[in-house]
């Protein structure tokens, strides 16, 4: 899938970004100084979170907005909230931004609230369970940008929490067609295909 497509004020870029940068309160210019950024402070997220801040009990929409703002927080007025902005990919529209408060309150209670924790699951319950609030998460898209490093992180804590490794997400970037392909099925409510793949993410060495 390629570049958002963006209405809106959180559509804002940086001045100065020949590259399209989103305006950001580094003043970063360049595609590839924007992208080493979030990555250093992505590790530092999954550093805090998976060897301090463990969440033993029930994840919460809440606690992915603190993740999101942890994140990002040094470097987007917007981290931590819903965007604000409609956005499509490759043709493919996300929910509706002024939907996502109320959509956001289901995840929490009809995905999250059924799938975490994951603690005493066994290989086949926490597949579903990946698999489902993947899709669901996905599908909304509810921040502005990072939905799916935020969505592999909660994947990665729902495995933990369930005593497994960390998914290996390598074929999934291999296999992006079929990847996209299985979270539109869900949209159907199919989540078979996504299934799948994340029982080849957890099944990788």
């Amino acid at each position: 899938m390629g570049r958002y497509d963006v209405s809106g004020s959180q559509g804002a870029l940086q001045a100065g970004s020949e590259e399209g940068v989103l305006e950001n309160k580094l003043a970063i210019t360049r595609q590839d100084e924007i992208n080493e950024a979030e990555i250093v402070l992505l590790q530092k997220l999954y550093i805090l979170v998976l060897q301090e801040r463990m969440p033993h009990g029930r994840i919460s929409t809440q606690i992915l907005r603190n993740w999101h703002k942890r994140w990002l927080g040094n470097l987007y007025d917007w981290a931590g909230q819903y965007r604000a902005v409609n956005m499509s990919k490759d043709g493919f529209p996300f929910a509706p931004a002024a939907q996502l408060p109320r959509l956001m309150q289901v995840f929490d209670s009809e995905y999250l609230g059924r799938y975490t924790p994951c603690s005493g699951m066994d290989f086949t319950q926490l597949v579903e369970a990946i698999a489902v609030v993947h899709v669901e998460f996905i599908l909304m898209h509810p921040f502005r940008e990072g939905n799916g490093r935020v969505s592999r992180l909660l994947a990665d804590v729902m495995a933990a929490q369930a005593g497994h490794e960390l998914l290996d997400y390598s074929l999934w970037e291999q296999n992006k067609a079929a990847y996209v392909a299985a979270i539109q099925k869900g949209m159907e409510c199919d989540y078979e295909p996504m299934k799948y793949w994340v029982s080849r993410a957890l099944e990788s060495p």
